[in-house]
């Protein structure tokens, strides 16, 4: 079977001994909810463990609001853009697109304008240790959906991983390296073209 691709991360320094981890308070919020205000883009490579062990690296882009995309490097053949308020996941040997909408899935809330942190998301857990902010979040209406746990360093404050846990109890984790922030980014790599219609339009010429 397939490895699962449901951006997740792999663990950075959070194994279970997280005794001592204190509860923060609202300013803690506030900060992390001020760093993604003022992020507008964001390129790194990324690591992704699931949760039997598969791995896949590749190169992870976020345009805030909205925008988002994770180009997997071979042999996994994955696209995954989110766009227009869908997620595309595009699966190069099967030549099938599927989607989803955004805000139906966790990471949904990293591509939030503005990202809050109350109302309609929960923060059900969030602890430090070893200088990192550890935050869960789930929609407060929908917490079938699964969460994203938000892992950042705390000075200066930048994100690092995030795990997700989805609607079937299986955690993904995703570790960023290579950060770079406020970069140029090509519009045209959020814009999914399914490769199907190229293909049926060069037949017809």
């Amino acid at each position: 079977m397939r490895r699962r691709i449901m951006l997740a991360a792999a663990p950075l320094l959070l194994t279970p001994a997280l005794a001592g981890a204190q509860n923060l308070d609202r300013a803690a919020l506030q900060r992390v909810e001020a760093y993604f205000n003022a992020m507008t883009t964001l390129r790194a490579r990324f690591l992704q463990i699931a949760q039997n062990g598969a791995a896949a690296e590749g190169t992870a882009m976020i345009w805030r609001p909205n925008r988002m995309r994770f180009e997997y490097d071979p042999p996994e053949p994955t696209l995954l853009i989110a766009a227009d308020g869908q997620f595309f996941h595009w699966d190069r040997e099967l030549r099938q697109p599927t989607v989803v909408a955004v805000n139906s899935t966790p990471l949904g809330v990293l591509l939030r304008n503005p990202l809050s942190l109350s109302g309609d998301v929960t923060v059900p857990v969030m602890e430090r240790v070893g200088g990192l902010l550890r935050v869960s979040i789930f929609r407060t209406a929908a917490p079938g959906e699964g969460r994203i746990t938000l892992i950042l360093e705390e000075n200066p404050m930048q994100l690092r991983q995030w795990e997700v846990l989805d609607a079937q109890n299986r955690l993904t984790r995703v570790t960023l390296t290579q950060i770079e922030t406020g970069v140029r980014l090509d519009p045209f790599l959020f814009a999914f073209n399914d490769p199907r219609f190229r293909e049926a339009l060069d037949r017809a010429r």
